[in-house]
């Protein structure tokens, strides 16, 4: 994977964002995850915009397998990450809360991400 985002690299809905650094792909059960841990702290006062979706499926072959016989069943699905991509936003709560439940959600990622704010 080469280049950076030239989509979907700027706040545009929350006030704080996760954004990506690397290139990665992220599977739905990781982009799962670090919802479910900004919907715990954000406590019913903010509101959280996931900015990615996994849509590229990820096919395995049967293991023992010999050549010739198809391509395999969908394993999982992934987001395809570049640079500078937001991957979610979170408004309504106060920097620190929002940085306490961002960095626990980068925690969940298999890319190096960065905190950034719109002030």
């Amino acid at each position: 994977m080469t280049g950076i985002a030239h989509q979907g690299n700027h706040i545009a809905f929350g006030t704080y964002a996760l954004q990506a650094l690397d290139h990665s792909w992220i599977t739905s059960r990781q982009i799962e995850a670090g919802r479910k841990v900004l919907v715990q702290n954000a406590r019913r006062t903010g509101k959280i915009w996931v900015r990615i979706f996994p849509s590229k499926p990820v096919t395995i072959r049967p293991t023992e397998t010999r050549m010739g016989r198809g391509k395999g069943a969908v394993a999982f699905w992934v987001a395809v990450v570049q640079p500078g991509r937001i991957i979610y936003e979170i408004s309504g709560v106060t920097e620190q809360m929002a940085k306490e439940a961002i960095t626990i959600a980068s925690s969940k990622m298999p890319v190096r991400t960065k905190f950034i704010s719109l002030k």
